[in-house]
């Protein structure tokens, strides 16, 4: 076996990107791609965006994982007045790995 890395495997290390994502105002957030210091302007702002547009019923995936950024998520949401609820996905919305939201009117 050889101790030399594969040069494939440095891109599996890169720091989150700076500078502003595009994210599709669809209804789902994949935070995957997010720096978790970014969530508490981020999940706002999607969420007025789809409030924007009419979608009231929106998932945002955060990962199954040890549980600290579903906390969070789920803070930042308690805070939120225009949040009416919100749950654990169903198994067909990816069950603890993502959170569904109802937003208020």
């Amino acid at each position: 076996m050889s101790d030399e890395r594969d040069e494939d495997d440095e891109d599996d290390e890169q720091p989150f990107e700076e500078g502003p994502v595009e994210v599709p105002i669809d209804g789902t957030l994949d935070l995957h791609t997010f720096d978790p210091r970014d969530l508490g302007e981020l999940i706002p702002e999607y969420l007025d965006a789809c409030r924007e547009r009419g979608i009231l019923d929106v998932r945002i995936v955060h990962g199954k994982g040890r549980g600290q950024l579903r906390r969070s998520v789920h803070a930042i949401l308690g805070r939120l007045s225009g949040v009416e609820s919100f749950r654990l996905a169903g198994e067909d919305g990816g069950g603890w790995g993502a959170t569904r939201v109802r937003l208020a009117r």
